[in-house]
Order: C-alpha cells, then sequence, then structure tokens
C-alpha cells in the first residue's frame, strides 16, 4: 500500500494563463499536517486538487496515497456519502459524529444548515472515511468558537498525511508541523506553523534584499568604471588618429619621436579598450548574479475606502418587532431594529442560529438606493462567481482598471484573476467589494467577511472598513476583528428549545 505523497518536477498552469501556478515542484509530504500558505489564486486549491487526483499536473509526477479525499471549500452541495455515515454504526462513525457535535436530522435537513454545520458535517464524512491522504480547504470557514475547538481536537487525532489550506494563523499554528508556502510558481517547505514560517520567510526576504542590493551597486559600478574605460579609450583613439595623421604630415621625424608617440598611444588605447570590456564582462556577471538572490516584488497594499460617503438618509433600517422562522422548527424573536447613517453593526452568535436568515430577511428593508449597498453574502455559489468575473470582464477599460487597482490593493494579482473564468471564493469576495467600493457605497454588509480571505487581505480589509465613513452591519466569529470594528452588537442565541432571541447592545463588546 503506497502512503507517500510526493511531488516530482510539477508543473501546472491553467489554460489562457501567461505564467504557470507551479513549476519543477519537487516535494514530499509526510504524516501530519502540512500548512498550504499563500495569497488568493495563488493556486493553493490547485495543489490540493493536484495531490488528491482531481487534477493531473501538466508536467512531472504526483505519487499519492492509495487512499485519499479532498474537502471542498464550498457548502453549496451535500458531500458524498452523507447517507451511508448517518447509516454507519460502527465506532468510527459514531465518534466522528460525537467528535464534531453533529446532528441525528442533519442528512434530512441539508438545506436548512447553517454553513458552519455543514462545514462540520463535510469534515466529519472526511474523517469517518480515514483516508490515507487528508486534503482540507478552509475547514475553519464559518464555524464559531465552541465548533472551531472541536475541529481542532478532531483533526488532531487523524494519524494519516495531511494537507491544509487556511487563512486561520491559529490553527496552522497549532496543528501543522511545517508550512509550504507558495508565491507562483515557486514553493517553499519550512518547518513550524505559518508564524514560524513567515518569519524565516521575512528573515531571508531581508537577506536576499540586502545581497541583491550589493549586487546591484557592484553591478553600477561597475558599468561606470568600463564606461570611464571606454570614453578614455575613445580619447585615446582620437589622439592616436590625430598623431598618425601628423605624422603623414610630417615626412622628416628622423629622430622617430612621432612613431614613438603613436605607438605609446595606441598602447593605451589598447590598454583601456581591455579594461573597458573586463569591467563591463564583470558588471554583466554582477547583474545575472543578482538571479540567485530570491527577492519578491513587492506590491502596494492598503485599501483605502476613498469613495466611501454617509447616506443624507437618517435611518437605513427600521424594522418593528417580530419574528423570524430560521428552519429546523426554530423561530427568531427580534426587537425593534434600526440602522442609522453612521452605525457600525455586529451581529453575532452561534453557528445555526439564524445571523444568515436575518441578514437576507432585511436585505429588501435597507433604505439605501441599489447602487449604494455593497451585500458580499456568506457564501457564492461556483456558477455566481464565474458570471461576477465574467460581468466585471465586460466593464469599460477606465471601470475596470479602477476596480482591479482596487482589487490590488486587497492583496491579489489581477492579470492572474483576468486570466481566469473560475475566481477562487476568496478573489471573488475582493472583486465584489471593490466592485462596490468603485459605487460610493452609503451602506455595507458583510456576511462572514474574513472568510476565504488570505492573511494580507484580511489586515487590509480591516484597514479599509476602519476608515470608512459609512455604515456597516458585520457578521462574523472573529472578536478581534470586530473589536477592532463595531460600536454596536446584534447577538443571537437560543433561550429555549425552538426559540431564539435578538439582544441589542448599543455598546461594544
Amino acid at each position: 500500500m503506497n502512503e507517500i505523497l510526493r511531488f516530482e518536477n510539477v508543473s501546472f498552469a491553467w489554460p489562457g494563463m501567461v505564467a504557470p501556478l507551479l513549476e519543477g515542484l519537487t516535494v514530499q509530504f509526510d504524516r501530519g499536517w502540512t500548512g498550504i500558505v499563500g495569497a488568493n489564486g495563488c493556486g493553493k486549491t490547485t495543489l490540493l486538487k493536484l495531490a488528491s487526483g482531481e487534477l493531473a499536473p501538466g508536467g512531472g509526477t504526483v505519487a499519492r496515497p492509495d487512499s485519499r479525499l479532498y474537502v471542498v471549500q464550498r457548502t453549496d452541495d451535500p458531500p458524498a456519502g452523507l447517507a451511508e455515515f448517518f447509516a454507519a454504526d460502527d465506532a468510527a462513525a459514531w465518534q466522528a459524529r460525537v467528535d464534531l457535535a453533529i446532528g441525528d436530522d442533519w442528512d434530512a435537513r441539508w438545506g436548512t444548515l447553517s454553513h458552519g454545520e455543514r462545514k462540520r458535517l463535510q469534515i466529519a464524512i472526511a474523517l469517518w472515511r480515514a483516508p490515507g491522504l487528508l486534503a482540507l480547504d478552509e475547514p475553519t470557514n464559518h464555524l464559531d468558537a465552541e465548533a472551531r475547538k472541536v475541529l481542532l481536537a478532531a483533526l488532531r487525532r487523524y494519524n494519516g498525511t495531511g494537507l491544509l489550506v487556511s487563512h486561520d494563523r491559529a490553527l496552522l499554528d497549532e496543528l501543522c508541523a511545517k508550512c509550504l508556502f507558495l508565491v507562483p510558481p515557486a514553493a517553499t517547505l519550512r518547518p513550524g506553523g505559518v508564524t514560524q514560517g513567515m518569519e524565516q520567510d521575512r528573515r531571508e526576504q531581508t537577506a536576499a534584499r540586502a545581497q541583491d542590493d550589493a549586487a546591484k551597486r557592484a553591478a553600477s559600478r561597475l558599468r561606470a568604471a568600463a564606461q570611464e574605460r571606454r570614453e578614455e579609450g575613445e580619447r585615446m583613439a582620437a589622439r592616436t588618429k590625430a598623431v598618425a595623421k601628423n605624422a603623414k604630415r610630417n615626412p622628416h621625424d628622423h629622430d622617430g619621436k612621432a612613431a614613438r608617440q603613436l605607438a605609446k598611444l595606441t598602447g593605451k588605447d589598447a590598454w583601456a579598450g581591455k579594461q573597458s570590456a573586463s569591467l563591463a564582462r564583470r558588471a554583466a556577471k554582477a547583474q545575472a548574479g543578482r538571479a540567485a538572490f530570491r527577492v519578491r516584488k513587492e506590491y502596494a497594499t492598503g485599501f483605502w475606502l476613498d469613495d466611501a460617503d454617509v447616506s443624507h438618509r437618517n435611518c437605513l433600517l427600521r424594522l418593528p418587532a417580530g419574528e423570524l422562522a430560521v428552519g429546523g422548527g426554530r423561530t427568531l424573536f427580534h426587537p425593534a431594529l434600526e440602522i442609522g447613517p453612521t452605525d457600525r453593526i455586529a451581529l453575532t452568535g452561534p453557528n445555526g442560529t439564524g445571523k444568515s436568515t436575518l441578514l437576507r430577511a432585511l436585505a429588501p428593508r435597507f433604505n439605501v438606493p441599489e447602487e449604494h449597498l455593497v451585500f458580499v453574502p456568506q457564501e457564492i455559489s461556483a456558477a455566481e462567481s464565474a458570471r461576477i468575473l465574467a460581468d466585471a470582464k465586460r466593464l469599460g477599460d477606465d471601470t475596470l482598471g479602477d476596480v482591479m487597482r482596487r482589487f490590488s490593493r486587497l492583496g491579489s494579482r489581477p492579470g492572474r484573476l483576468l486570466e481566469s473564468a473560475q475566481p477562487s471564493p476568496g478573489e471573488v469576495r475582493k472583486l465584489l467589494l471593490a466592485l462596490g467600493i468603485a459605487r460610493g457605497p452609503h451602506l455595507i454588509v458583510m456576511d462572514e467577511p474574513t472568510n476565504h480571505l488570505d492573511l494580507p487581505g484580511i489586515l487590509c480589509l480591516e484597514e479599509a472598513l476602519a476608515a470608512a465613513p459609512c455604515a456597516m452591519v458585520l457578521v462574523s466569529h472573529d472578536e478581534r476583528f470586530l473589536a477592532r470594528l463595531a460600536q454596536k452588537r446584534w447577538s443571537l442565541a437560543e433561550t429555549a428549545p425552538g426559540r431564539i432571541d435578538l439582544a441589542v447592545r448599543h455598546d461594544f463588546p
């Protein structure tokens, strides 16, 4: 039985790509968890699919464990094996259901499960199957704090070869013995969690940049010296020509003075030419040597909502007290709700309490012109993602350029996005935000805004929202993120079987 996962000189590019995502990748993954780290669109999901056999490499080979499973990032569709998992009566199935707190009726009501509940069910089925290779794509998306603890404990018990793509820095640090950092087309395996790997990368980049700067200065000095010798040689050549011309005019140079002067100048001319050529070769060598220093190009980040504005309307939402069915036989009871033109509201609560359902119910009631509302849902289907990108590509050059500038400042490369037909979940969220900001928002509504985003993108988004003057409603389990941004809290909690209550606090937390 083969239990080895090894990439040997692997290359891969999607059709239409100018540059490959992977090139010449050789790496072996041992038992235990390895983090796969990189910006949105850099090929993390592609690598998981190559590892699990869902994709074939464009070049090179992948030796895979005999049993393998890739758990997709999206939670659109029920996972394969759902019915078999709930019908199973073995110890492993019971253990997976207990470990991840799976409800007995979840197989019958997939459509009403929250995305956090769907994610736990996805992973429970994967762990029950116990594959030799388990590739997880953003497993903590949508999970509340308690569910995340449960997931971490369950993943620690897995004893095969695990690949983990995640924006959750704490999860990567707690679970992974090493991380593979992707910067297309290169990939670098580093020991430890993501924090240790990022620090090592920072040190390597600092050293490489210093070496590159030194080589650049040396090449510049050598080119200047070569130019000086070349100019000196040209001056000598001009004088030699003048002396030779004068010697022809003076045939009575019996003591050979002109001939000796000519020979001397000719020697200096030749010496200067040789010196110039030698210095030029050394400059070229120093310049070529810079390729050995792997200095990444740095892109401007930081994303300012410079076109955001405050609505002139006194109230962006006024909803009388009422109730709302949230699925599973449960009802959400809420007091009167209002949103002012500068309110920043955190909507919080455990998985399954109806946060996304409430947002969908509020959406048609917002007192904001459609063009000034930015609404980024919790999940965007693959088909909808492709449509959003296709629509963006049809924008006029000036508008598209402005949108791509904003997209770039969230830490992803516009060129790679525009080459593709199917953006990653993180890329489409950044694109939606960039499109919305270009219209000058009065209200920003984001359901789990950090889901699917890479680490630089999360930091850029946080800075952007902190600087925005407009109102916002943010659904998130990330308390640190909310503490930076929110002023008020709407919190949901199940207060009795089947009853969920919304409490309003006018300060945060």
